[in-house]
């Protein structure tokens, strides 16, 4: 794609550069004046650039760097005045938070302000979480939420002359690894400083509400940090702790309440303000800062579309991820009050909204708990519920939060425990946030041995074969995991035009199905990478070429009767966005050879780093069905 040549419509040029010795104590009021300059520029700047994304329909999260922007303002002046005191890195294990760090790339002069205009966009570099070595004067990738903290650590082990920072945030700070983080830091003296916006906001609601007894100040003290605790938006209390914090030898954290979005009108103290600012209030709160020419740039700006038309699809489009929930509500209504209380426990990790777990809480409260940000503890207390025969628990967050749970699948395994679990967002369509958000190694749920408690992984293709499969598995014992997208997924169409998963269908688990007949040889796929290859059958169709589509929808099972089928087909090709090193390919060649068949044989699935962007992420991966088609012709040749 190519850059644009419009003008960044914020003179960040007006950014003044502070530099202030950390053994001050009190801010000059010349100081202060320049840092309160400096902080409503950047917070201008951060509304608009985060919009931008808004208005192209690629997301984006403004809230957390918006309201970080007075501490960062301070540590950056730190740095300019102090170089050899500290790593200049603004660390961040909010990784969401990424508008600071391009922000800060900009006024450090990696990067044009120019750049900022292509906020998330597909092929900019600019994805939503920091990734080091994609774009300039980006210091550190920051993974996913929580994650970073142990990691800087071993930072501060290798200066041990020097301070380092490391922002957080009270959503952050209730994954384990946190924990585990402080108890290290204080037991090695690390000269670790947390600066944390403490704000009271997640995504699914306030921790005081959800998670009681939930305190930084006590926990962090309890770990054995030294912790200053005050109001973010008072400069000079702010200024006060930080010099506090950098002139005590230790581990400390500097604790900033605030409102999320302080200032911006319908988004202060919500937990909306976590995500992208919608369109119209970024309009409007910049229009009553003046900023005219940031205004006009976010209507001008038209939302993306993908101009591409998949045959063999209808035009309905399905959530899966919401329809899980609409289907285990249905499922509940059959039951008593009484026997849903006795038998169901759905344990949510904060994005409730996210996975289809929110139709339950407002269906059906009593059995729903709101788990803050603690992934592991979760499942595992929903594994725990369901260890008793009869009842389940039901768990669900992003598929790329399943890596950590690994271990604890395992001890749900071993004892016997009923989980149905929801994973979304698996793959990586319509994925900005980019390669720390992919679903990619969901495989790793089967990791127990063959004669173990029943594990079973499905990947539904469109909204009647969700809803289809939650029915078919909601009573089933053992581990049932079930995974959808992101993004939202086409109705199947059969070879007469009719839903594939239409009325009457029935999910049997464990047998694979034919979504069309070939002779040239098949491709296997699943969930939102079978109506691509159902494009690319149906175009090879009209080249001539008959090739045949199968849809795996139950991931770890081989179904015989099919492997038979299309093992004795010219070629076999698995078509996936899992990982291809972890995904359904690696193992089903070996499933194939196993059974004596020896077709020419080839997997596709995600190999490399994300583009950013939504659906640009397929092409860029070489799945979406041009790239099918090449992989499709060259076994033919």
């Amino acid at each position: 794609m190519i850059a644009t040549t419009t003008p960044f419509p914020i003179d960040l040029r007006a950014y003044q550069p502070l530099a202030l010795d950390f053994n001050q104590p009190e801010l000059t009021s010349s100081q202060k004046e320049t840092l309160k300059a400096n902080i409503q520029l950047c917070r201008d700047a951060i509304v608009f650039f985060t919009a931008t994304g808004a208005a192209r329909g690629v997301g984006g999260h403004t809230g957390g760097p918006y309201d970080t922007v007075p501490e960062v303002m301070i540590l950056d002046a730190f740095f300019r005045g102090s170089p050899d005191k500290f790593v200049p890195i603004f660390f961040d294990e909010a990784g969401h938070r990424v508008a600071t760090q391009y922000l800060m790339a900009v006024l450090r002069g990696h990067l044009n302000a120019e750049t900022l205009l292509h906020y998330r966009e597909a092929h900019f570099k600019l994805p939503g979480h920091p990734e080091l070595g994609l774009t300039p004067g980006v210091q550190f990738s920051s993974g996913r939420l929580g994650h970073l903290w142990p990691y800087v650590n071993g930072v501060a082990k290798a200066n041990p002359n020097k301070i380092v920072f490391c922002l957080g945030s009270d959503g952050a700070q209730q994954e384990g690894d946190d924990s585990e983080a402080a108890r290290f830091a204080v037991a090695h003296n690390l000269n670790v400083k947390l600066v944390i916006d403490d704000n009271d906001v997640t995504i699914a609601g306030h921790p005081s509400k959800y998670q009681k007894g939930y305190d930084l100040s006590r926990t962090l003290g309890g770990h054995g940090l030294a912790t200053f605790a005050g109001e973010g938006e008072d400069l000079d209390n702010l200024y006060r702790r930080l010099h506090q914090a950098v002139t005590t030898d230790g581990p400390v954290a500097v604790i900033n309440w605030r409102r999320m979005c302080v200032g911006i009108e319908g988004l202060e103290g919500s937990p909306h303000g976590h995500d992208v600012i919608p369109l119209d209030l970024a309009i409007a709160h910049l229009e009553k800062r003046g900023q005219d020419g940031a205004v006009a740039y976010l209507k001008s700006i038209p939302k993306g579309k993908n101009p591409y038309t998949y045959l063999g699809s209808g035009t309905k489009m399905g959530s899966n991820r919401n329809i899980f929930g609409d289907t285990v509500v249905s499922l509940l209504s059959g039951m008593s009050e009484t026997e849903r209380k006795e038998k169901v426990l759905c344990v949510d990790s904060d994005l409730e909204g996210s996975c289809g777990l929110q139709q339950i809480r407002q269906a059906y409260p009593e059995i729903f708990i709101s788990g803050g940000i603690m992934e592991r503890a979760n499942f595992s207390a929903a594994a725990g519920f369901g260890m008793e025969k009869g009842k389940q628990g039901i768990f669900a967050t992003f598929s790329a939060f399943l890596e950590m749970c690994i271990s604890e699948i395992t001890m749900a395994r071993l004892n016997f425990s009923n989980v149905l679990c929801h994973f979304s967002h698996a793959g990586i369509d319509d994925m900005a946030d980019n390669t720390c958000h992919f679903g990619l190694n969901n495989m790793f749920a089967d990791n127990g041995l063959e004669d173990g408690y029943e594990t079973r992984l499905y990947f539904p293709a469109d909204a009647g074969q969700m809803k289809a499969c939650v029915k078919a598995v909601f009573n089933d014992p053992g581990l049932r995991f079930i995974f959808s997208t992101r993004s939202k997924v086409p109705n199947l169409l059969d070879a007469q035009g009719k839903d594939l998963y239409g009325e009457g269908y029935t999910f049997t688990s464990g047998k694979d199905e034919v979504v069309r007949e070939g002779t040239a040889g098949y491709i296997v796929s699943f969930g939102e990478g079978l109506y691509r290859a159902l494009d690319a059958v149906e175009r090879l169709k009209q080249e001539g070429v008959e090739v045949g589509l199968i849809n795996k929808s139950t991931l770890n099972v081989v179904d015989e009767e099919m492997m038979q089928k299309i093992g004795q087909s010219p070629f076999v090709v698995v078509v996936e966005a899992f990982n291809r090193r972890t995904g359904l390919g690696s193992r089903f060649g070996t499933w194939l050879l196993e059974r004596g068949y020896s077709p020419k044989y080839a997997y596709l699935g995600t190999y490399r780093e994300g583009c950013g962007g939504l659906w640009e992420q397929y092409p860029h991966q070489g799945i979406d069905p041009d790239g099918i088609i090449s992989h499709v012709e060259q076994l033919l040749s």
